[in-house]
């Protein structure tokens, strides 16, 4: 039996996988989340198979929400079930440490496979998206200053524009403030920016916050 969390801030969403998981023999609900802070207070308190994680969700974008998940449960497996379908967000979520990914256009056999899937220690990808992310990404350069960012300068980005502080970042991190300044500085001038304020209208342009 797969025991899985759905973590999705709609409730409409929710009350539709739990009736689909309802029908199959071996796949259970043990619990719900509707923002990222009851996931994790969920996942402190309870042991799962698979978290089935929406990317938008209130308190902590995907990228860092994944972060904090491979952070405390590194062999925790996540299947990202979503509504976006760019590339770019497909890819970083993937390399964050996610195990799967899916767009909500899909139909419920193929949620069903990658759940399977995944949760045996597998990975699964959208297979609308498959092939298209071989073909353009395919000894492709990075398009737009973000892309080049490596996965701590990126989720660095996530928390400056949420408004924390170095301090904070540190904390929350486990390096130190001087390492946090580095990050920040190779980030402002791989986004050719200089100030916090720039940082943010920049990091909401280009919805950063998945």
């Amino acid at each position: 039996m797969i025991r899985l969390i759905i973590a999705d801030d709609h409730a409409i969403v929710r009350g539709g996988l739990k009736q689909l998981f309802a029908l199959s023999a071996d796949i259970t609900v043990a619990g719900e989340a509707e923002s990222s802070q009851q996931l994790l207070s969920f996942l402190d308190e309870n042991s799962v198979d698979l978290v089935l994680l929406d990317l938008t969700m209130p308190d902590l974008g995907g990228v860092e929400m994944i972060h904090r998940i491979r952070s405390q449960y590194p062999a925790l497996p996540i299947l990202i079930l979503s509504m976006h379908n760019e590339l770019q967000i497909v890819s970083r979520a993937l390399k964050t440490g996610a195990n799967g990914y899916l767009t909500k256009d899909n139909d419920p056999e193929t949620l069903l496979i990658a759940i399977r899937r995944v949760a045996g220690g597998g990975r699964f990808i959208d297979p609308k998206l498959a092939e298209k992310m071989v073909f353009e990404f395919e000894g492709s350069e990075p398009s737009k200053p973000h892309e080049k960012l490596s996965e701590r300068e990126f989720q660095i980005l996530q928390l400056l524009a949420k408004g924390q502080s170095l301090n904070d970042i540190g904390r929350d991190l486990s390096i130190s403030n001087k390492t946090v300044s580095t990050y920040k500085a190779r980030l402002f001038e791989k986004l050719q920016i200089s100030n916090n304020a720039e940082l943010i209208r920049y990091y909401d342009a280009h919805r950063l916050n998945m």
